[in-house]
């Protein structure tokens, strides 16, 4: 009997569920309530110009050429991808002297020797190799599985395994580990950075966030076409493998019969029904009751102060002149600590925030453009948009104390109120439901907190979840590896 499967959202979790599932002959729906897939993976439209208004960054390339392989075909087929050389430009507020990080180690190590010193050179490099071992330690038995408990995963490791797992330090800050390899403290901040790609602080998240400085070093690849392109190439995988997309429609319960779910009901009243539903989601909208009070006890409620980062972002189209952008550009802010207690203490906007700027016309070449080139702005921004917006004035203030930065650095931009959107935590909330605009799910503050997201089975039989908010965790191709984790477990249930 052919297995009738619902997916409530078109990100990428959801994406890859469908076109695994569609590809063994399941029948298969996609339920999105936007226009067009991708969920946070989005373009932004100013005049004919296309921006990737979320992801910006494409790593860990073996996640899809895994997928489109299981699907019966490869990636190649579907993607154009360049690796890059320069994977970020670093810039610290005011100062002369930028830092690039290369895809090669060495010449990543030889750039910091010019730029602090031999000794900080010597410590880079044992920070990559600590940084490979902690991947290595943590691939197998966590980021490819479902979600373990911590005794569950020191038994996945094998008797082994338990030194391994003790040496990715999950009970030490990433910025106290930090300084074990480092004493520039710019270093601690450019390597610190890698918290927030999960929405966390360096100054609470656990050391073993490091092996995100692996990931990058594995490899960073441009999409032709863009970010977007990602999410549209596996629409176009799944719909060939027989799914069906209907976009523009908003599911508002989750239906439940005889203990199980069943089905769901769209805000117009029109009912799906299906065997399995797989809730592609923010799970803190599951939790919320967004899909009805009988779907609601399937994952625990988010707390507001578990919330990850959210941000503010400008997406322009603009010319610039000074500053030598590549693709990624970070401009720091010269007090770190202070930055992070504004926004996870004091839940408040930075005074003087970190800067990062994607510059999506450009590559490895920092050559100036002749005329307008398409730029994201971004600064970390406390989730609270759906319970206490930020006031216009704080909006006012960040803006001035980003955009000046910026000028300190050298990067002048000729801005245009008509070429640009402006996107807050408010409206990335209305954009994700129940999440006060988090963009990473659960932040990963403490060792535990990793364990705490909800693995694929939800406590309602029939109903699954995948997203970025889910096991193994936020970012692109952990949201696809969260997918794959739901479709396989779909296909083992009779």
């Amino acid at each position: 009997m052919t297995k009738r499967v619902l997916i409530i959202g078109a990100g990428i979790a959801g994406l890859t569920a469908a076109a695994m599932l569609a590809a063994r002959g399941c029948d298969v729906t996609v339920l999105e309530r936007q226009a067009a897939p991708g969920g946070k993976m989005r373009h932004l439209a100013i005049g004919d110009a296309r921006i990737d208004g979320g992801p910006t960054v494409f790593t860990m390339r073996w996640v899809f050429d895994e997928i489109f392989a299981a699907c019966g075909t490869s990636l190649a087929e579907h993607l154009t991808l360049q690796p890059v050389e320069v994977l970020a430009r670093h810039a610290w507020d005011g100062a002369p002297r930028r830092l690039d990080l290369f895809a090669d180690i060495q010449r990543s190590a030889d750039a910091i020797g010019a730029f602090a010193g031999p000794a900080e050179a010597r410590g880079y490099l044992a920070f990559v190799a600590r940084a490979k071992k902690t991947f290595a330690a943590l691939e197998a038995p966590f980021i490819r599985d479902s979600r373990p408990s911590p005794m569950a995963l020191v038994g996945r490791a094998g008797l082994g395994g338990m030194g391994r797992l003790l040496a990715t330090s999950p009970f030490t800050t990433l910025w106290n580990a930090l300084g074990e390899h480092f004493q520039d403290p710019r270093l601690r901040q450019l390597f610190g950075r890698y918290a927030t790609y999960v929405g966390s602080s360096p100054f609470l998240a656990p050391a073993t966030l490091m092996l995100i400085a692996h990931v990058e070093q594995e490899g960073v690849w441009l999409v032709e076409g863009g970010m977007h392109r990602v999410a549209r190439a596996f629409e176009a995988l799944a719909t060939a493998k027989g799914a069906r997309f209907r976009y523009q429609a908003d599911v508002t319960e989750i239906l439940v019969r005889n203990g199980r779910a069943a089905g769901v009901r769209l805000a117009d009243g029109e009912v799906f029904e299906a065997g399995c539903i797989i809730s592609n989601g923010d799970v803190a909208a599951l939790g919320a009751g967004r899909f009805g009070a009988a779907a609601a006890g399937a994952v625990a409620a988010m707390p507001r102060a578990r919330r990850s980062l959210s941000a503010v972002t400008w997406a322009m189209h603009a010319r610039t002149e000074g500053f030598p952008l590549v693709r990624h550009n970070v401009f720091f802010s010269k007090d770190y600590a202070r930055e992070f207690d504004e926004l996870t203490q004091q839940g408040r906007l930075p005074s003087t925030p970190t800067v990062y700027v994607c510059a999506q016309d450009r590559g490895d070449d920092d050559t100036a453009l002749d005329g307008p080139e398409r730029l994201l702005c971004l600064i970390n921004a406390p989730a609270r948009g759906d319970y206490r917006p930020l006031p216009a004035s704080a909006l006012a203030e960040a803006e001035a104390a980003t955009f000046a930065l910026l000028a300190r650095s050298g990067l002048s931009i000729a801005r245009n109120a008509e070429a640009e959107i402006l996107t807050t935590p408010t409206g990335f909330d209305a954009l994700f439901p129940a999440t006060g605009g988090a963009l990473y799910g659960q932040a990963v503050h403490g060792w535990s907190a990793t364990f705490a997201r909800p693995g694929t089975q939800t406590k309602l039989p029939g109903l699954l979840v995948a997203s970025g908010s889910a096991h193994p965790g936020a970012g692109v191709p952990m949201a696809a590896l969260s997918g794959r984790l739901a479709a396989l477990k779909v296909l083992q249930n009779p």
